[in-house]
């Protein structure tokens, strides 16, 4: 028999840079922590980018009962980011990697006291992705770590984490059936494999099995609409025994239709999400898990990225029970290095074969933004390529995908490499307009009408405490995003051929280096806050686009209840065809549409107002103002400007902040002056904006932008910015 022991009690932390020796001497003065556990839950959250990143210490000591059996594996499910395992004084493992999971075999140092000892590292190197990322690398054992008792014949545990059965099904759509082969490895002659309750006897051929089964009238893994699972299982004589759950489906893509399930075009709307929460970082519990899919399912997504990197196998199982369609990925991101590869490639080796039975998979993704930071060299194209025929070797039912960088030139020759492309695209947040986005994918489209592209991030920070009448690009305003994601909903619903889309992000999450938007340590494109207490107006404006399931109304800009304008707009987003607005109890007027639905109101005083459709209603309270609630302003100094220079005179014979910086950079006095400007704006960013500052396509891209409203967005002073133009003003065009 199989048993498992989750060894959640009973640790102790020490975070030190210590000698295994002094590790176990001093482990009863650390501190006693349960696992799963971070020690980057607070630092990595706050800002500033000094996060504790080193080598720290979990000591426990394991007792006969629990080490019981004949042979014991420690299954480590999370360990961030490179480990080393210490079992009675002997160094059994060392691992890179800190999103999969790896396994020890303890059987052979069991003695009378047992200690178990794994140091931890997730600090700054050139051999372990990631390293660059807008994301914190939390450190720590931050999954479950578990015993794992087994017959001395026995499922292999070892290699790569695997899961010791791999099952891949084959539909047939015309005579609904599907064949569905299983394999397994283990050290016995012999295996009993079931499917559908079908039984066979299988023989094992070099530790290897494997067996061909049949399945008449199929029952589909049909997406949210019907994610049904089938359950193979193998066992042994020696009684070990696993299982997976499986589903039989049939992906396809077209270059002009997009995406198609189990034949019918299937178009994939969704979100991306990272793993980790406020106060709690990575160190999430199974609880923590269904609550996100909660959130997920009331949106109504039917696909998710799940960036950047592997994800728990409990969250791709909650993703196979409720029917949502997974982009899986390795942090292979925003920098190559060149020794990095064998970590893609053992990393790539341990995602398809832990992740490989899941039927939400759809693609495996071989890297995110890599040319970011980095030129399209041969070695990094080889590393492609190796990535690449790595997964189809491993897997020749899914396709393999790339995100690449807004910057990367569409002629680029690592987009031949991947069975299809997505890019990630932010005109209107960081740069351009907001109409870049779709020229980007028509040029690209009619350029390439026979690749299979997708949109694989987008996204607009917001504050929620922040609002304004008239939203703007940079002004971190909850009604900016609102907009934002109002033109790309429409801009993805006129492109079909959009094999995918992913809003960036689902939920706020870390980024330890960013200080920007009212916010530290946060990045705030999540379309729900970081602690999940709040859905932005954005998080409406999809929920009524894709939830046809849930009818509701939704009036946006709660937050906004002191305003200035004595005409106002009330907003509200519906998955309803016809809404009525009420004031006071008065009605106002009835919107028939789609989605979204205005009114434009004249404002006295304190007004309630009431949204109905049917059986749906919302209500918020507004206060007419005198002057504009400046609390409701992230960037004072850029309002200010504005209005300086609409009262203001610049003299159009010298440069200003109003000319574009290709045109400052390419005269030598005013250049020099911009580049100090800038150098100073991309380190307050994060040490991702410091490296990617240089990269060629987004250098052309920030030339056409004006250089106020490169600062503006950045949050520059109002100070800084007259300082400038004064400067700038005393250089002759």
């Amino acid at each position: 028999m199989r048993n498992i022991t989750v060894l959640k009690e009973g640790w102790h932390f020490l975070k030190k840079d210590l000698s295994y020796e002094n590790a176990v001497k001093y482990a009863e003065m650390g501190e006693a922590v349960s696992v799963p556990h971070t020690w980057n839950a607070v630092d990595g959250q706050d800002g500033g980018n000094d996060y504790h990143r080193g080598l720290c210490w979990y000591v426990r000591e394991l007792t006969a009962k629990e080490l019981a059996g004949e042979c014991v594996f420690a299954e480590f499910n999370g360990a961030a980011m490179s480990a080393d395992v210490w079992f009675n004084g002997k160094h059994l493992a060392h691992h890179d990697g800190g999103y999969s999971t790896f396994r020890v075999d303890l059987s052979a140092e069991r003695s009378e006291k047992n200690i178990l000892a794994v140091s931890l590292s997730n600090e700054d190197n050139n051999t372990v992705y990631p390293q660059k990322a807008d994301f914190t690398f939390y450190g720590g054992l931050y999954r479950e770590v578990r015993l794992i008792s087994v017959p001395e014949k026995h499922f292999e545990l070892l290699k790569d984490g695997t899961p010791g059965i791999k099952v891949t099904p084959v539909v047939d759509l015309e005579n609904r059936c599907a064949s569905v082969t299983v394999e397994t490895w283990q050290n016995a002659d012999s295996v009993t494999m079931t499917v559908n309750g079908e039984t066979r006897t299988v023989s094992s051929d070099n530790g290897h099995a494997c067996e061909e089964f049949r399945i008449e009238n199929v029952h589909l893994w049909d997406g949210l609409d019907d994610p049904y699972l089938y359950t193979a299982s193998a066992k042994l004589e020696s009684g070990d025994e696993v299982c997976t759950r499986f589903g039989c489906r049939k992906f396809e893509w077209n270059a002009e239709k997009g995406f198609f399930l189990n034949g019918r075009s299937y178009p994939l709307r969704g979100v991306s999400r990272h793993q980790d929460l406020k106060g709690k970082g990575n160190a999430l519990s199974v609880e923590d898990h269904k609550a996100d899919m909660d959130i997920i399912l009331e949106l109504g997504a039917n696909t998710l990225r799940l960036a950047h990197y592997q994800h728990a196998q409990e969250f791709y199982d909650l993703c196979d029970e409720n029917g949502l369609v997974v982009w899986a990925e390795i942090p292979y991101i925003t920098m190559h290095m060149k020794n990095g590869r064998e970590n893609t490639l053992s990393q790539m080796k341990e995602l398809v074969t832990q992740s490989y039975n899941h039927p939400s998979i759809a693609v495996w993704g071989l890297s995110n933004e890599i040319t970011a930071a980095s030129a399209v060299d041969e070695d990094l194209l080889e590393n492609h390529r190796q990535l690449n025929d790595l997964c189809h070797r491993m897997d020749q039912t899914r396709p393999t995908v790339m995100a690449n960088v807004f910057m990367l030139e569409t002629d680029s020759p690592i987009l031949e490499i991947p069975d299809i492309n997505s890019y990630n695209l932010y005109f209107g947040w960081y740069l351009g307009d907001l109409n870049q986005n779709d020229e980007f994918f028509d040029e690209y489209h009619a350029k390439y009408p026979e690749r299979v592209i997708g949109f694989s991030e987008y996204g607009a920070d917001a504050n929620p405490a922040y609002h304004s009448a008239h939203p703007e690009k940079g002004d971190y305003t909850e009604d900016y995003q609102a907009l934002y994601h109002e033109h790309m909903l429409k801009m993805i619903e006129e492109r079909p051929y959009l094999w995918a889309t992913h809003v960036w992000n689902l939920f706020d999450f870390a980024a330890d280096g960013r200080d920007e938007g009212g916010k530290h340590g946060e990045n705030q494109k999540g379309l729900v806050t970081f602690d999940r207490s709040y859905r932005k107006d954005a998080f409406w404006l999809y929920k009524a686009a894709w939830n046809k399931k849930t009818p509701f109304v939704h009036l946006c800009g709660k937050g906004y209840a002191n305003r200035a304008e004595e005409t106002t707009q009330i907003k509200v987003y519906s998955n309803q065809n016809s809404v009525t607005l009420f004031m006071d109890g008065k009605e106002i007027g009835t919107c028939e549409g789609k989605t979204v639905f205005t009114w434009d109101v004249k404002i006295t005083g304190t007004h309630e107002f009431r949204a109905v459709s049917g059986e749906c209603t919302d209500t918020m309270t507004i206060t007419k103002v005198a002057e504009p609630d400046e609390s409701y302003i992230f960037n004072k100094a850029a309002q200010s400007v504005t209005n300086w220079f609409d009262a203001d005179e610049v003299n159009p014979e010298y440069f200003s902040i109003q000319d574009t910086l290709g045109e400052l950079r390419a005269h030598p006095e005013a250049g020099k002056v911009v580049e100090q400007m800038m150098a100073k704006g991309a380190s307050e960013r994060g040490d991702v904006a410091e490296s990617v500052k240089n990269n060629p396509g987004l250098q052309r891209m920030m030339a056409r932008m004006t250089m106020i409203s490169l600062l503006k967005q950045s949050g520059a002073d109002e100070q800084s910015m007259k300082q400038l133009n004064r400067i700038l003003q005393g250089i002759k065009k």
